[in-house]
């Protein structure tokens, strides 16, 4: 995998993705399955979410990889996109893997969201991910991306 662009910002970690959705021939009520981990990875997923919510795709949010918690991401007015209800089927045509999987200490390894991925082998796979997570934890070799957003947020200011 080569380094196609360098973007910049939120419209520069967003556009791709949902370019990347577009051109991936999904169908009406294809599911798109985001794992990651509860509180850190949501709000990215909740902001993927919004990005492609004009898709006529079913996204789904998985914590860890419990695919028994899977939950629907739906649209909330005058809010965004929000995890609701249990999803009442799963079958992932893109698994969007979320580098917070990759930090230390989460109780997750690489070997069982390979486990997990393993059991859909027709899904593709993205990776959404902060600071090269991926490069850094060895997971480019482990998983076979279609796409990988890899953003920055460096360097943190702040003014008081």
């Amino acid at each position: 995998m080569e380094l196609k662009e360098r973007l910049s910002g939120v419209p520069g970690m967003l556009r791709p993705f949902k370019a990347y959705l577009k051109e991936a021939g999904l169908n009406e009520g294809d599911q798109v399955v985001y794992y990651g981990c509860p509180g850190t990875c949501t709000p990215f997923i909740e902001l993927l979410g919004f990005a492609v919510r004009d898709l006529p795709i079913e996204q789904v949010y998985v914590p860890y990889v419990d695919e028994t918690a899977a939950k629907v991401l739906r649209p909330v007015g005058n809010v965004g996109m929000q995890v609701s209800e249990a999803a009442g089927r799963f079958d992932p045509k893109v698994i969007v893997l979320m580098g917070g999987l990759a930090m230390p200490g989460v109780p997750v390894t690489k070997e069982s969201v390979r486990a997990v991925v393993g059991t859909h082998p027709e899904a593709k796979v993205v990776g959404v991910c902060f600071m090269q997570m991926f490069a850094k934890a060895g997971w480019l070799d482990t998983f076979d991306f279609s796409l990988i957003v890899d953003a920055a947020i460096d360097p943190v200011r702040i003014w008081r």
